[in-house]
């Protein structure tokens, strides 16, 4: 197991290093967490965050969220997308199982809140998720999930239930040092602002909704 407070160094991106630099107990709505902040620098105004359930055992298969940063659904509950409830239900299904919310800050899908806002401005014209992030030059999904196992890892979990619904990160979790036994859909009615963007989900992004 990573010592604490060595940094955690995983291949293909730039932003799999991280090192565990403070936490806390958070009192939220769902109950008491270990709050843990990671970053490859000290004095990083906006570290990953492991959201820890003080009962959390190691050994068994832990639940576990990877969730990424979303400003306007988490924060402002934007009807847009499903983000803030899925980080609502992540928190208090891991209340409840003793588990782990990570949450990345990959925010717009990796692109940044800025040019996430240019997104929308593109799908208010028609385009829809997919086509505003190729309009604008960038992947449909930038993020990488490499820290994420580094974080588990740090926290002495190796087999994990995910709590996911896109394919592509049980893919990038096929090769890493953490295992995933099982897979736990985390599913949103669709309303009517953002039936358009779960559409494009499923059936685009191959996002898995059941």
């Amino acid at each position: 197991m990573v010592e604490h407070g060595d940094p955690i160094l995983l291949p293909d991106t730039s932003a799999a290093a991280a090192t565990r630099r403070a936490e806390a107990i958070i009192p939220t709505p769902y109950g008491d967490f270990r709050m843990i902040a990671y970053s490859e620098d000290p004095d990083a105004y906006a570290p990953h965050i492991a959201m820890v359930h003080p009962e959390m055992d190691p050994d068994t298969e832990v639940i576990v969220r990877v969730h990424s940063e979303c400003i306007t659904g988490d924060l402002f509950g934007s009807k847009r997308c499903d983000c803030g409830e899925q980080l609502n239900r992540a928190l208090r299904i891991a209340a409840a199982g003793k588990g782990i919310v990570v949450y990345l800050r990959q925010e717009g899908r990796g692109i940044g809140i800025i040019n996430k806002l240019k997104a929308y401005q593109l799908q208010d014209t028609g385009l829809d998720t997919i086509e505003a992030n190729v309009h604008l030059g960038f992947e449909i999904d930038a993020r990488h999930y490499e820290v994420a196992q580094g974080i588990l890892a740090d926290l002495g979990v190796s087999k994990i239930q995910l709590l996911t619904n896109n394919p592509e990160k049980l893919e990038a979790f096929g090769e890493g040092p953490v295992e995933v036994v099982r897979r736990l859909p985390i599913i949103v009615d669709p309303i009517k602002e953002n039936r358009s963007y779960l559409r494009t989900k499923e059936f685009s992004m191959g996002h898995l909704f059941k």
